[in-house]
């Protein structure tokens, strides 16, 4: 079957993350105290803790300095999100529902200091076995899943062009599968590696950068998957969601690639189950409090953190306000984890 071609990117002028032209910014950063900026110059440099996106009202007083609208802060708000001492990076997650241009990319680049990263989920357009409708729902299968040609078109080449050394981690995150393709795994598997070894290299613009991959289905958290992954130099992203096991569950995977860079993303907090999203977005917004803290997650994370960091190795850590409450809360509170023992 053909490939589809690649959607038009939407046009520059449509990007929700234009920089203001006006030289005074329409989103003033809340000025995070001396004891966050203290906590931040104490984190090792290379390790990158964030959000997933950043367009949420509810933390006026804790990232903005006044209230704004989600659209103004989706436009504006980037640049004075990277303002906050804590937050080196950002999951765009934008970029799933549709590829992004290499000047879309640059927009938000030109937004951050020159120590920030980004952590980029690869559009639906070839992490997704499943072709969906705007409400998600299936339609036919994908004849683009995974195809290493149109991954590099869509999304790896405009992200290298548009990001540069900006890239923290390419995240290619793959969706619950159909039943038909969970039943011939190793064909999954060589169609995966048959990706990572066709993506363009990124080390010569991005030498942090990592590509990972995130999956959905625990079919996947098994020893072909550790040897894709080793043959491929491609990392795993550590998903921590529902519908997969706990952290200590996933952490022989992670030894087995041990060293090398961290990428992790937590999502959604284990008592909302599999299809929880909606039921949490219900819980925690407007996503200014932790009601559901998980100190337990924490204290794994800050101990892969601690030895990643500590063998010279980056950290890219996204975390989504569904995981506790309120994501820039659960970074500080994360980050207090991390250095709990080495202060100690």
């Amino acid at each position: 079957m053909p490939r589809p071609p690649p959607p038009p990117a939407a046009p520059v002028q449509d990007l929700l993350f234009d920089a203001p032209a006006d030289p005074a910014p329409i989103v003033q950063a809340h000025d995070a105290g001396p004891e966050l900026r203290t906590l931040a110059r104490q984190l090792p440099p290379r390790v990158h803790l964030g959000t997933s996106s950043w367009s949420f009202p509810g933390w006026a007083g804790l990232v903005w300095a006044g209230r704004h609208a989600d659209g103004t802060l989706a436009r504006h708000g980037l640049a004075a999100y990277a303002r906050h001492p804590l937050l080196r990076t950002v999951s765009l997650d934008r970029s799933f529902y549709r590829p992004m241009s290499a000047a879309q990319f640059a927009a938000c680049a030109a937004q951050v200091p020159d120590d920030f990263r980004f952590i980029v989920k690869a559009p639906a357009l070839v992490a997704d076995a499943v072709l969906r409708s705007a409400n998600g729902q299936g339609l036919q299968p994908n004849p683009g899943f995974l195809d290493p040609v149109l991954a590099s078109e869509a999304f790896v080449s405009p992200a290298l062009e548009g990001l540069g050394h900006r890239i923290g981690a390419l995240v290619f995150e793959i969706p619950p599968l159909p039943a038909d393709l969970r039943r011939d795994l190793p064909a999954l598997f060589r169609r995966l590696a048959r990706l990572l070894g066709a993506l363009p290299a990124l080390a010569p613009t991005a030498p942090d950068a990592v590509i990972a991959v995130e999956v959905r289905d625990p079919d996947w958290l098994v020893p072909d998957l550790r040897d894709v992954l080793r043959e491929t130099g491609a990392r795993y992203c550590l998903g921590l969601h529902p519908r997969l096991p706990p952290i200590a569950a996933q952490l022989p995977l992670l030894r087995a690639l041990w060293p090398g860079p961290f990428v992790c993303r937590w999502s959604l907090n284990r008592r909302h189950g599999a299809q929880g999203y909606d039921a949490a977005k219900a819980t925690y917004a407007p996503f200014d409090r932790l009601l559901d803290p998980d100190p337990d997650t924490r204290e794994a994370l800050a101990r892969i953190i601690r030895g990643t960091a500590g063998a010279g190795f980056p950290v890219y850590v996204s975390v989504n306000n569904k995981a506790e409450g309120c994501a820039p809360r659960s970074v500080i509170e994360l980050a207090r984890a991390i250095l709990g023992d080495l202060s100690a």
